[in-house]
């Protein structure tokens, strides 16, 4: 159902702490233009459990205004199963084109409350589901046990791998076929799941470098594997950056050097400062001296 590059774009913020719109309607379309294909919102990266459900579903019409009708993606992620089918019923009274659900953000459930979990969230909704699959972040494995369990429902359409090993991508190609999509949800794995079989890339540094991003895909879907490498390892150590404890600060302090967007965050986030900011810097300033002419990619 899904395929391609998937942006987990940004909340902005203004200096009140309200959503700037209009901020998100540029950076937003900016994505688009360069060629993604496809929006989700409210993610990690999107400060979604940040965020009223309000809010998110605001963060979600900014999106739909700008998608072109390419897929939106609304993120459920709350600490209780009733608050996220709750806002996965509004999510698609409001047009969301799918979910991507966390299983859970704070009890770390285990395999049958798991299945439970997602099951509810996703018959609120009655659309398209992607798992988030993140033990490293949220502590909670979506094993391949749990994914056959799934299987038999086919609102669950994908998978964003995110366990931090890549031979998972391949146990799930080997155990399910094409019955998920398989997108790979690390940045600094990108190329190595993508070879393996990954379909998609919900990608975190496109927020900066949406070109760049679309280019490596294109180029491996091509099979032209040494210019996709190429370009892969002159991102990567920007790329390093989305696996952080502060990779919200650290990507958008990325973004507006880039982009000039702003870089506010929602507390009890702070921005970057002193020797962290500092090496975000220098990382941004080295690859932009060096930053690649792109190669054409069907």
């Amino acid at each position: 159902m899904w395929s391609g590059i998937l942006p987990a774009v940004t909340a902005k913020f203004t200096p009140n702490d309200t959503l700037d719109i209009k901020e998100m309607e540029r950076c937003f379309a900016y994505q688009i233009s360069a060629g993604v294909d496809g929006i989700i919102v409210n993610g990690s990266l999107g400060e979604g459990p940040m965020l009223s459900h309000d809010e998110r579903l605001d963060v979600l019409h900014v999106a739909k205004s700008v998608a072109g009708g390419r897929p939106v993606l609304m993120t459920i992620a709350d600490a209780a199963t009733r608050d996220c089918a709750s806002l996965a019923e509004r999510a698609a009274k409001a047009g969301a084109t799918g979910l991507m659900i966390v299983p859970s953000l704070v009890y770390h459930t285990n395999p049958k409350e798991t299945v439970a979990t997602l099951s509810t969230i996703a018959a609120a909704a009655d659309l398209p589901v992607m798992i988030y699959s993140n033990r490293i972040a949220y502590r909670v494995d979506v094993t391949l046990e749990i994914m056959d369990e799934l299987a038999a429902d086919k609102r669950f359409v994908a998978i964003k791998e995110s366990s931090d090993d890549i031979r998972r991508t391949t146990e799930i190609i080997n155990r399910f076929g094409d019955r998920y999509d398989v997108f790979t949800g690390v940045d600094n794995l990108a190329f190595e799941a993508l070879a393996a079989g990954a379909v998609g890339w919900v990608a975190g540094l496109v927020v900066a470098f949406p070109e760049e991003t679309v280019a490596i895909y294109r180029l491996m879907k091509a099979k032209r594997y040494d210019e996709a490498l190429a370009l892969y390892r002159w991102f990567r150590p920007l790329l390093d950056l989305d696996v952080s404890t502060y990779l919200v600060q650290n990507l958008k302090l990325v973004e507006a050097l880039v982009t000039g967007t702003t870089e506010m965050v929602r507390a009890p986030r702070l921005p970057l400062e002193g020797a962290r900011r500092a090496e975000v810097e220098k990382l941004v300033a080295e690859a932009l001296a060096n930053r690649p002419l792109l190669a054409k990619a069907a």
